[in-house]
């Protein structure tokens, strides 16, 4: 292994270290949550990304996704993301996909290539049929629940849906995998109640129904799904590494 990385293989050690370098791990969306997760995992060694996103970077991202900078504005996230990727380990391999995940693109993306998905995208339906492909494909997945609105990053909690509380997003996700039939979905979650927005933040370019954020809320989430996926991938729970 790689000077960079032998702090983490003093702890983790070297087979675990060659399992996460033959992974390859799907993050949808890489904004406040799935920016981080990608960076906390690049820096882990793993070797393969699939990164879904078709959004650009605004100002808006500025106080809180790690691949917006001044030099990122209007670039495509999956290609900041991919950049920062490259210039961490330049022997990842990494493919972008410049769209949504929605119901309508699911048949884009095959399952059974990836070894763990993390869901760090917005809307119910994508997060439900994320959760349904990697159900059937038997391919692990975590997925983040709300941290819009929220100020508490040791709210945070891992569990199973149906062990959720408080959070609307996993109220509703909760009673849509129930319908589904999906049996089990590892989330991360809080049980921060939503805090009510001060103000309307520039009412006139904002969506009145678009979420306050900070820079030490969704960056928490998604290093702790990143920790997930290499416990569980060095656990031997990922689907294709040995």
């Amino acid at each position: 292994m790689t000077e960079q990385f032998s702090r983490t293989e003093m702890l983790l050690g070297e087979a675990a270290m060659d399992i996460l370098r033959r992974s390859r791990v799907a993050v949808f969306g890489v904004g406040g949550v799935g920016g981080y997760v990608v960076e906390a995992l690049a820096r882990s060694a793993v070797g393969s990304f699939d990164l879904i996103d078709n959004d650009t970077v605004a100002p808006s991202n500025l106080n809180r996704q790690i691949i917006a900078t001044r030099s990122t504005l209007g670039e495509y996230k999956v290609d900041a993301a991919k950049n920062r990727v490259l210039d961490i380990n330049p022997d990842c391999e990494v493919r972008v996909y410049k769209t949504f995940f929605l119901p309508e693109t699911e048949d884009e993306f095959d399952f059974t290539q990836y070894d763990y998905v993390v869901d760090a995208i917005d809307t119910v339906k994508g997060k439900l049929a994320l959760a349904q492909k990697a159900q059937e494909a038997d391919t692990p997945i975590i997925s983040a629940m709300g941290a819009g609105n929220k100020l508490d990053p040791a709210a945070f909690e891992v569990a199973d849906i149906y062990k959720t509380s408080v959070c609307p997003l996993a109220r509703v996700m909760r009673y849509e995998c129930r319908k589904r039939g999906i049996k089990k979905l590892k989330v991360v979650y809080s049980k921060e109640a939503p805090v009510r927005p001060v103000k309307d933040s520039g009412e006139d370019t904002v969506r009145r129904d678009t979420p306050g954020s900070v820079s030490f809320v969704p960056s928490v989430a998604g290093l702790i799904i990143a920790g997930e996926v290499v416990k569980d991938l060095v656990a031997g729970k990922g689907r294709n590494v040995d």
